[in-house]
């Protein structure tokens, strides 16, 4: 169980990093890749972008480092967060982004319920 976790942690972490970092460094690409993006506030393009990596750094840090492993958990809590909203404007928008936050969503809450039965 540890080691599916971990997988499934480091997954969603590049997936986190690799969105997070397109928020916040290319912003331009962002706007291209991404209709919501080009209608959204700036500062809430960084907001979603500066969340996204923190959850990222939050799912592999804690564990790796042995230091308050419950921040994984938290974590893990945030980017379904993150997944559940971003499901939801792509529902309300007719996108097709919605299978895969549900997808991701998933992977989310199986690194939530597992860190649970864990502890």
């Amino acid at each position: 169980m540890t080691i599916a976790l971990w997988i499934v942690q480091i997954l969603l972490a590049l997936v986190f990093f690799m969105a997070g970092g397109l928020k916040l460094f290319q912003e331009n690409k962002a706007m291209e890749m991404m209709v919501w993006a080009r209608e959204a506030s700036r500062s809430f393009l960084i907001f979603v972008g500066v969340a996204e990596i923190l959850g990222g750094i939050g799912l592999i840090l804690p564990g790796a480092l042995g230091i308050l492993p419950v921040l994984t958990l938290l974590a893990a809590i945030g980017t379904a967060i993150i997944l559940i909203l971003a499901a939801l404007l792509h529902a309300r928008r007719k996108e097709k982004g919605v299978g895969i936050n549900i997808v991701f969503l998933l992977l989310a809450l199986f690194v939530v319920i597992g860190h649970i039965l864990i502890k």
